[in-house]
């Protein structure tokens, strides 16, 4: 594991690579939230929560937080010299962004909590992939995914709760 390897890109590509990282987070965030917004309003309204369900406002920002972190991981590894293993951490890193797009689909945009929760659980394996193949290469990017991760494994629990109360 290294915290720093090859060479570093020029100090205006370097911020540059770091604002397309988050721009890239951001555009899936607001995508999600797009899709969320058809339904968060009615349909999930009228879901029986359990009583661990954060109210409606703690959504948004946390959300925004674990992309804005997602982005800064994803350059801290753009940085490091471009390689084959680089690669693959980058498809791995886009499948769990479409992932997590596809999980505001199924849930909001289908309103189906019980397709949602099993594509959900494969969402938070392929974060900890991600999360170990980040680590790999620069353990802070790494460390960058941990709450991401925690807050996927509560929301499948959520997620989880929602079908059992709802019946769906």
């Amino acid at each position: 594991m290294a915290e720093s390897m090859g060479s570093r890109p020029h100090k205006k590509q370097d911020v540059l690579g770091l604002f397309a990282c988050i721009i890239l987070c951001l555009a899936v965030s607001a995508a999600g939230g797009a899709i969320t917004a058809t339904s968060v309003d009615t349909w999930y309204q009228a879901l029986e929560k359990p009583t661990f369900n954060p109210p409606d406002w703690l959504f948004a920002p946390v959300w925004n937080l674990l992309y804005l972190l997602m982005g800064i991981a994803a350059w801290r590894v753009w940085r490091l010299q471009s390689s084959r293993a680089l690669r693959l951490v980058y498809m791995v890193f886009g499948l769990q962004l479409c992932l997590n797009l596809a999980w505001s689909y199924l849930f909001f945009g289908l309103q189906r909590i019980d397709l949602a929760l099993v594509e959900i659980i494969i969402l938070l394996a392929v974060i900890i992939i991600n999360m170990v193949m980040f680590r790999n290469f620069d353990r802070l990017a790494g460390l960058l995914f941990v709450p991401y991760i925690a807050w996927v494994t509560y929301a499948t629990i959520l997620n989880a709760s929602l079908w059992i109360l709802n019946d769906i």
